[in-house]
């Protein structure tokens, strides 16, 4: 069963108070849980005593019976709101205090410029720097967060806290990860649709044991997509960071990247724009810089989105070297590479 299945069956329900089916109406809360035949989801009613309330209900357990499985065993939670439609689960207008103090986005127009790289590193050197870190790896393309942490081979376990079963994160170098790339096979592609994309996302941050974080960085996919929704509708981000490189081509999608979180219905601050492969220096020649990518393209950019320059990342070998070996080069103090590193958290 999927969570979609779940939402087209409801969308036979009607709830008479409206005309309109129970997903036209608002009435599904975002909670959607799958384990076997077990359905769990919330409903969502404008007042208590609503006299609909026990005929939708058998209404709605019947639809996904009849649509999605008969054996399904389904549980339906009641809420209820005084301005209906007006529900909202975020944690900072439901007045719980957030767990999280800074929740930060790294993202980039397209795939390949780094962003991967530059989300790992900048947590590991927060995490040196003495702060409580968490990374979500929300990348479906490419989830390679496991592999630059060197937990390849960790499996997520189940803890209870509070009667509540969590997703327990690993821990590596200090910095608590969970990512999408730990639920399938190392070589099986990840073919969803945007809505099971999404759902699986929404658990790894609702139903995992993150504690409480000073920043919780989350490496998006690249592009805009389902996944930048839900992220901004889950969370009540502090910023984005945009990596790019510096050639025209990237830095046309990385501009879009900055128009999304600038979009007012998104309205996210960008705090600022991470050049990476700024330039290449062999090590015989250290004094020389060749840019292989263009010349300050990320720095143009910025100047242009009027958005600060957080630092430029040359093409340095041992950057890939560490993310390929599991141990990034942010570990390596007094590295110049890792100091860049550094210096960008620093600037957050």
């Amino acid at each position: 069963m999927y969570p979609q299945q779940i939402i087209d069956a409801l969308r036979t329900v009607r709830y008479p108070g409206t005309g309109k089916n129970i997903i036209e109406s608002g009435m599904l809360e975002d909670d959607i849980r799958i384990s076997g035949f077990a359905v769990s989801f919330s409903l969502i009613f404008p007042k208590e005593n609503d006299p609909f309330r026990k005929s939708l209900l058998r209404a709605a357990e019947t639809a996904i019976k009849t649509y999605v499985d008969e054996n399904a065993e389904v549980t339906i939670h009641e809420k209820y709101v005084r301005e209906f439609g007006a529900h909202s689960s975020t944690k900072e207008e439901s007045g719980e205090s957030p767990r999280w103090k800074h929740i930060i986005a790294v993202s980039s127009g397209k795939g390949g410029v780094g962003k991967s790289t530059v989300a790992c590193n900048l947590a590991v050197s927060l995490a040196q720097m003495g702060y409580r870190v968490g990374l979500l790896d929300a990348d479906i393309h490419g989830p390679s967060q496991p592999k630059m942490l060197h937990v390849e081979g960790y499996r997520p376990v189940a803890t209870t806290i509070d009667g509540r079963g969590l997703i327990e994160p690993v821990e590596a170098y200090g910095v608590k990860m969970l990512s999408i790339g730990f639920f399938v096979g190392e070589d099986q592609a990840i073919v969803w649709r945007g809505g099971m994309a999404s759902n699986a996302i929404k658990q790894l941050i609702e139903d995992a044991n993150w504690g409480e974080l000073d920043y919780f960085l989350i490496d998006l996919p690249p592009g805009t997509s389902d996944i930048h929704l839900t992220i901004v509708q889950q969370l009540h981000l502090s910023g984005a960071i945009i990596v790019t490189t510096p050639q025209p081509v990237a830095l046309a999608d990385a501009r879009k990247g900055v128009d999304m979180f600038r979009n007012e219905k998104i309205n996210v601050p960008v705090l600022g724009i991470v050049e990476n492969m700024a330039w290449f220096t062999p090590a015989e020649l250290p004094d020389n810089k060749y840019y292989i990518f263009g010349k300050d393209g990320g720095k143009a950019l910025a100047e242009e989105m009027q958005v600060p320059l957080l630092g430029q990342i040359p093409l340095v070998q041992s950057i890939r070297e560490g993310g390929d070996n599991g141990a990034p080069i942010a570990l390596q103090q007094g590295h110049p590479a890792a100091e860049m590193y550094r210096a960008i958290a620093e600037q957050l």
